[in-house]
């Protein structure tokens, strides 16, 4: 078995995103780097890729109650714009919910 390793993915500034990483994914942190929201994952690298998906509400925006399990908060322009990302629906895409 390979070792885990611990990745960095872009995260799209939409209220549902889905991003592709190993099956079987656990995401650390968000965090602004270099002006772009990113995702910290241990992530075992030879797994089949899968689509998880993710909740960004901005601070003040409206809850829908089904966001999923609370990642963490980052900060854009200088504090400006405050983000809240939820891993939606255990952060599986909509056809591993099928499985």
């Amino acid at each position: 078995m390979k070792p885990r390793a611990i990745y960095r993915y872009d995260l799209p500034l939409d209220d549902v995103v889905t991003v592709a990483m190993p099956f079987g994914a656990r995401v650390l942190a968000v965090q602004v780097q270099g002006e772009l929201p990113r995702i910290w994952a241990d992530v075992q690298p030879s797994n089949t890729e899968e689509g998880y998906r993710f909740c960004v509400r901005g601070t003040g925006h409206p809850m829908k109650g089904n966001e999923g399990r609370y990642i963490g908060t980052f900060q854009m322009h200088g504090g400006a714009l405050v983000f809240h990302v939820f891993e939606h629906n255990g952060g599986r895409s909509a056809s591993e919910e099928k499985r």
